[in-house]
């Protein structure tokens, strides 16, 4: 099992964009991981359409995207043309081919129930294969996420999701439920009123433990 904090797993793979090792390839960036039961699916076309169209967002953010499918780059290329049709924006993230599982078991993507059938396997048999991690330069995992096959994902949420991570990666910081940038803050614990003023300014204290700043933007 994956767990934030844990270092993400590495791995060599073919992809739409050639050969990825993936640390290598991660670099200096934040990334995220988002995959895929297979190619031709209705949910799945969308949601890579979705990532296609926030290409210069996740640029700003300097956050590396990258897609698994588990098949094959042919299938993936031909695929490619059905989403960018549909979602009229260039999808030019790597495409992973994992027809060999390499990266659906090393992030425990897989149904509790999994098997690959040798003949007539359906996008139900890696049902599961709908996840989504983001990952810190450091290479260690700051989010999870598993979605099942009928609820396409709110990449809105996770680019939020994202802003939140940037925000508070290694500051004493946290955002508060439905933070959106630009929101106040939560200030951590870990500095008492005095510490907190003098690094963020002045506090709006709701409770003991739940103190607001501006967000240090």
């Amino acid at each position: 099992m994956v767990r934030i904090n844990d270092t993400a797993p590495d791995f060599t793979v073919d992809s739409t964009a050639g050969e990825i090792r993936f640390h290598e390839w991660l670099g200096d960036s934040y990334g995220i991981i988002f995959s895929h039961p297979r190619d031709f699916t209705p949910v799945c076309t969308t949601e890579f359409a979705a990532v296609a169209q926030l290409a210069e967002e996740w640029k700003k953010r300097g956050t590396k995207v990258i897609g698994v499918s588990v098949d094959g780059k042919a299938e993936h290329e031909k695929w490619k043309r059905d989403i960018e049709a549909f979602g009229g924006s260039a999808a030019d993230f790597p495409i992973i081919d994992d027809t060999s599982l390499t990266v659906a078991k090393a992030y425990d993507m897989l149904p509790a129930d999994y098997y690959l059938p040798s003949e007539g396997r359906t996008p139900a048999n890696t049902a599961t294969v709908r996840s989504v991690y983001i990952i810190g330069p450091d290479k260690k995992v700051r989010l999870t996420l598993t979605y099942p096959m009928s609820v396409g994902r709110n990449f809105a949420e996770i680019l939020r999701a994202l802003d939140a991570i940037l925000k508070t990666d290694g500051v004493p910081l946290a955002t508060p439920a439905n933070w959106e940038p630009g929101q106040d803050v939560i200030v951590a614990l870990s500095l008492n009123n005095e510490e907190a003023e003098a690094r963020f300014g002045k506090l709006d204290v709701k409770l003991p433990y739940l103190r607001f700043a501006k967000d240090p933007a």
